[in-house]
Parts: structure tokens; C-alpha cells; sequence
């Protein structure tokens, strides 16, 4: 039996890969804040919770407070501090073990490319950019590759946004402004759209496992990300709602600020493709955001927000 640790594990990503594991015959356990929902970790210090690891085929860790918040000193500070300090301490705590897991995959991020709008970012040619977000994911992936885990294969996962039906996530908020008639173009509508279907997500994880051969930095993003304009369209269509209020910068700047957020998350251009798995023979099942979009609407609006 397949034994899997889930570094919190139930969130959105988390509890779906749960239980897409589960159903493939593993034996998940999660390391959660929350007591009665898994093993019980805070996500900085070493504890009981790090004898889980001992022989286990997969680590995922997932831990990292939301970035749908208003960039406040406050919340950077703990958006870098959840991602940090539990790779910081899964690194400890592998390093440790007598029989170390033999994969340890860690969230990363797509927002680690620079805004693009002139050509796509692959692995091996893509451009770091500047500021907060491109800080934590290279200060990230940094606190990730010098852990010192040499029997352990490692991969840093760069998923853009994972879209799945689910209240409160993604997906959730882009249907939601097509319902009430705003599911215009967001900015220009030049800026490009990384996503991938949450489906595609799971089967990522499972290739990755499956090919040893796969370790470093991987892009997990649909390979054919669309300017905003055509995603929002695109999603219009499948609804069945034929026109959408377009958004300009300083309406965005005011709906953000209500909403306790930042116009970046939807401004940002993130043009990236998914070259290494393509590479590998990775075959994605939702290619396209029309099918995706279609598929993601069959589903009801549940699902829980990602845990820190």
C-alpha cells in the first residue's frame, strides 16, 4: 500500500488529492492545525507529528496561508512565514528520518515568472520577476532545495491557478461575476491566463510520482493559457450569458479593496506553459479552457478554501 503525508491536507488541493489518493488504494495522513481532522502540527516546530514520514512513498506539502488578502504588512508577513517555515521544518524532519519519504513534492507557484505579455515562461526559459509575490516563491523554492534531504527526490511544484467548483475559490469568484453581468474583460484584457482544471492537477501529481526521472521545478498549467478577454469570454459562453460589464483598473482597485484583496491576482500577465510534462508525455484531459469551463460548470459550488 502506497503510503502518503499530506502537509495540510484539507484544504481545496489538499482534501481532493486526499481523497483521490484514498481512491487509488493509499494510506493518507494529513498534518493539519486543526484537531480530530489528522495529525496535529503547528507547520514550524519539529513534533510527534514528524515520525509520519518515516517510510513514506510521498510527502505533499500544500501549507500556505491565501494570498486573497490585502497585501498588509501583517499578511505578508504570514503569507511568507506558512510557506517558510513548514518546508524549513519538513526539511528538518526528513533530514532526521531512518527512512527518509522517497518523494517530497512542495508547493510552489507560477506568479514566481514575471508579468508577460510578450512571450510565454517554460522552466528552462522563463524570467523571474520583481516584487512581493516573485520574493516568496524564489525565497520558497530557495528555503526548499537547500534543505538537505539527499535520498529524497524533489519537486517544486509551479501550479498556476487551480480551477475546480468550490465555494469561495477561483473559479467560484470568475463565475460569479459572469452571473451578475461583470464578466467583462478585467483591465486591458491583454494580461494572459495560466490556469489548469483541478482534474488535470490530481493526474499531474500521480505522473510526477510515476516518472523518477521528473524532479526540479515543474510548471502544472494548462497548456494554452488565453488573454483575459478570451477566458472571460470563453466562460460567458459557457454559461450562456451573452454580454459582461468590462472592469477597467480603478474599478478593480475599489472592488479589491472591499473585498479585502489585491487587483494583482487578475492584472498580473501569467503566460506560462507546461514544457516539462509535455516533454515526459504528460497528456492533459482539459487542454483548453472552453472544455474546462464546461466541465467545471456540470459540478455544484462546494469544496473548501486552501488552509494555511
Amino acid at each position: 500500500m502506497m503510503k502518503v503525508v499530506i502537509g495540510a491536507g484539507n484544504g481545496f488541493l489538499g482534501s481532493r488529492l486526499a481523497e483521490h489518493l484514498v481512491g487509488k488504494g493509499a494510506e493518507v495522513t494529513i498534518l493539519t492545525r486543526t484537531p480530530g481532522k489528522g495529525e496535529l502540527w503547528d507547520g514550524k516546530s519539529l513534533g510527534p507529528w514528524a515520525a509520519t514520514l518515516e517510510d513514506a512513498d510521498l510527502l505533499v506539502n500544500l501549507a500556505g496561508r491565501s494570498v486573497n488578502c490585502r497585501y498588509t504588512p501583517e499578511n505578508k508577513a504570514e503569507i511568507y512565514a506558512s510557506r517558510l517555515d513548514s518546508t524549513r521544518v519538513l526539511g528538518e524532519a526528513i533530514a532526521a528520518c531512518k527512512r527518509p519519504p522517497r518523494v517530497w513534492m512542495n508547493s510552489s507557484t507560477a506568479t514566481i515568472y514575471r508579468h508577460a505579455e510578450d512571450r510565454p515562461m517554460d522552466e528552462a526559459t522563463g524570467e523571474y520577476g520583481e516584487g512581493f509575490s516573485v520574493d516568496v516563491a524564489q525565497k520558497w523554492e530557495q528555503v526548499f532545495y537547500e534543505s538537505p534531504t539527499p535520498n529524497t527526490r524533489k519537486i517544486a511544484l509551479r501550479s498556476a491557478i487551480v480551477m475546480g467548483a468550490g465555494e469561495g475559490l477561483a473559479f467560484d469568484h470568475f463565475l460569479k461575476l459572469t452571473k451578475i453581468g461583470l464578466g467583462g474583460r478585467q483591465g486591458s484584457g491583454n494580461q494572459m491566463v495560466s490556469w489548469v482544471h483541478i482534474t488535470d492537477w490530481l493526474r499531474a501529481i500521480d505522473w510526477i510520482y510515476g516518472h523518477p526521472e521528473l524532479n526540479g521545478s515543474i510548471n502544472i498549467s494548462a497548456p494554452n493559457p488565453v488573454k483575459n478577454s478570451r477566458f472571460m469570454g470563453e466562460l460567458r459562453k459557457a454559461v450562456g450569458i451573452s454580454f459582461g460589464i468590462p472592469l477597467p483598473v480603478w474599478m478593480l482597485e475599489i472592488g479589491t479593496y472591499f473585498m479585502r484583496t489585491e487587483t494583482e491576482l487578475v492584472l498580473k500577465s501569467r503566460w506560462v506553459l507546461p514544457n516539462r510534462l509535455n516533454e515526459s508525455g504528460f497528456q492533459f484531459k482539459f487542454p483548453t479552457w472552453p472544455e474546462a469551463a464546461k466541465d467545471l460548470l456540470k459540478h455544484p459550488a462546494t469544496g473548501n478554501p486552501s488552509e494555511p
